[in-house]
């Protein structure tokens, strides 16, 4: 069985997780730039953290047979602070990386006026990047964040297809499917799905645009959820295949639209890596 985990939050992980991962068939991880817990109060912390999920994070996996990708922007929480939205201006300098493969996390937590005009302003840059887009779905009042999340992408032009609507429940999934949307789905204790409700889902929707993803990250969470929903999907009556296109092909086909996607061996990565270091003087 190989796993994909679509959305999951590394910088927050240890590499004991890395490690639990790979016995456990993650081969392959994407990790979207996310609130760390705290605020930031300028623009060079978002500089420094950018950098870890885009050189550190993808040299920790690799030791563990890993890949790691990732997604940039300025999450919607922060998205209200004024001091960070000059981040917007470092955006244009990451989105051109090779191991950024969409961007996100954008959309909402609290839906003000803030939140709507950087969710629009990263919405015109995943156009003019030619990349895929990450929506975050508010927490709160989900029902209604999910369908003003729904109307801003389709006043963006974007195309649907490129969106992956995160963070879907019971109540927000028909609304993304039937708006042509990839619709996500975080396995997370207490807060967010369980493997059994996700397994419900499949079985009302289908296997088509759903992605599945742990999300973990700072809180109590479980990275490796993704592979307890295969579990539950092989017993509750799916087959091998189910479980390798929803866990597999799926995010491969999503984040494949960045033309980035790549798969190959993670220890070239380990070793570009620890060459730079070299040439760096690091040790």
């Amino acid at each position: 069985m190989r796993i994909f985990d679509p959305h999951i939050h590394m910088t927050s992980r240890t590499t004991d997780d890395y490690q639990r991962m790979a016995e456990a068939g993650v081969q392959a991880v994407v990790e979207p730039a996310f609130w760390l817990g705290q605020p930031r109060t300028n623009p060079g912390s978002f500089t420094d953290y950018f950098d870890s999920i885009i050189g550190w994070e993808p040299f920790r996996a690799s030791q563990f047979g890993i890949k790691h990708h990732a997604t940039i922007a300025l999450n919607p929480k922060e998205a209200n602070d004024p001091r960070c939205r000059p981040v917007l201006d470092l955006l244009p300098r990451y989105l051109a990386k090779d191991g950024v493969v969409a961007v996100g996390e954008i959309g909402y937590d609290s839906m003000t006026p803030a939140e709507d005009e950087v969710f629009a302003a990263q919405l015109a840059l995943a156009l003019d990047h030619e990349l895929p887009a990450l929506v975050h779905t508010p927490h709160r009042d989900k029902a209604r964040g999910t369908q003003r999340s729904i109307d801003v992408v389709k006043e963006s032009g974007i195309a649907p297809e490129r969106v992956l609507l995160d963070h879907l429940n019971e109540v927000t999934v028909a609304a993304a499917l039937e708006a042509g949307l990839w619709a996500g789905f975080s396995i997370y204790p207490d807060t967010k799905m369980s493997p059994d409700r996700m397994v419900a889902i499949l079985r009302e929707y289908g296997l088509d645009r759903v992605l599945v993803n742990s999300a973990a990250d700072w809180g109590k969470s479980d990275p490796l959820l993704t592979v307890r929903t295969a579990e539950a999907m092989l017993a509750g009556g799916f087959d091998k295949d189910d479980v390798d296109r929803v866990l597999w092909r799926n995010p491969v086909e999503f984040y494949g639209q960045s033309g980035r996607l790549d798969l190959s061996d993670p220890a070239e990565a380990e070793a570009t890596f620890a060459g730079n270091s070299i040439l760096r003087g690091g040790s």
